[in-house]
């Protein structure tokens, strides 16, 4: 396992907040804790380009800092900043050292380590909002870009029988594996893959990404995504909705419904 950077903004907005986050995901950052009026971002040391970086915040008329945190000291970042997320009165997120939530269908126990997804951020959030509203019973799932593992838990949770997920990023894939042993998963199935081709096809696909990463790949969604399958999507700005209508008019895809939060939405097709 290699170290990570972490860069920090100070003093900006939460709308710069999110054009920061949509930006560097783009070029591997996959880590991100916002404050009130802050951001820390994170990346595995060997992805770091400060070329880069410095391309995105010059654009922005932003300054950030540099340090380095070895895989040791990880915990102690995200203790320090971790609390308990609930979506609406259907899930809790904590971490192992939080109380038990109450008031919540479905309570999800997760430690993140340098993994991406812990519902704080609004598209994590949106996305299992979203799959509230899908009927996961015995079918199958294809959760490309895993992260932490936690929309592949409450998959399992809300009765999917069979859910494959993938991530590019080893640590992902051993972080996700500790969280859905942790929350007594059985039904999953990890691979490391840095693109979302396959041969087999699924009831449902969830990918939380970046728009760059979901166009490229969206050929391979959707020959993934059985007859009347749903397709979930988000990891997009409002402003990504005109290049990702535009590439799934190409397909025999059924718009459903997005909804929007913090200028970020989630996106649903079906077959």
């Amino acid at each position: 396992m290699s170290n990570y950077i972490q860069i920090e903004f100070q003093t900006i907005s939460s709308e710069q907040s999110d054009l920061l986050i949509a930006q560097l995901s783009e070029i591997g950052f996959d880590g991100f804790e916002e404050e009130e009026k802050s951001l820390r971002a994170f990346i595995p040391a060997n992805d770091f380009i400060e070329a880069a970086v410095k391309e995105i915040t010059v654009s922005h008329n932003l300054s950030f800092t540099q340090s380095t945190i070895e895989e040791t000291n990880w915990n102690a970042v995200w203790e320090s900043n971790f609390q308990p997320v609930v979506v609406d009165d259907f899930v809790g997120i904590r971490a192992d050292f939080h109380e038990s939530l109450t008031g919540v269908e479905h309570e999800i126990v997760i430690t993140p380590k340098m993994s991406f997804g812990t519902g704080h951020h609004a598209t994590t959030f949106m996305m299992i909002q979203q799959m509230r509203e899908i009927d996961f019973a015995s079918k199958s799932v294809f959760d490309f870009g895993t992260g932490t593992g936690i929309l592949s838990i409450l998959a399992e949770k809300l009765g999917a029988a069979k859910i494959f997920a993938v991530d590019y990023d080893e640590w992902s894939i051993e972080n996700a594996e500790e969280n859905l042993k942790r929350n007594n998963c059985s039904k999953f199935e990890l691979k490391k893959a840095d693109n979302a081709a396959g041969e087999k096809q699924y009831d449902i696909i969830l990918a939380n990404i970046n728009k760059n990463v979901i166009l490229d790949n969206f050929s391979s969604l959707v020959k993934q995504l059985a007859p009347t399958g749903i397709l979930l999507l988000s990891g997009l700005l409002e402003t990504d909705e005109t290049d990702i209508l535009k590439e799934a008019g190409k397909y025999p895809l059924i718009f459903n419904h997005k909804i929007g939060m913090n200028k970020w939405m989630a996106i649903s097709f079906s077959h």
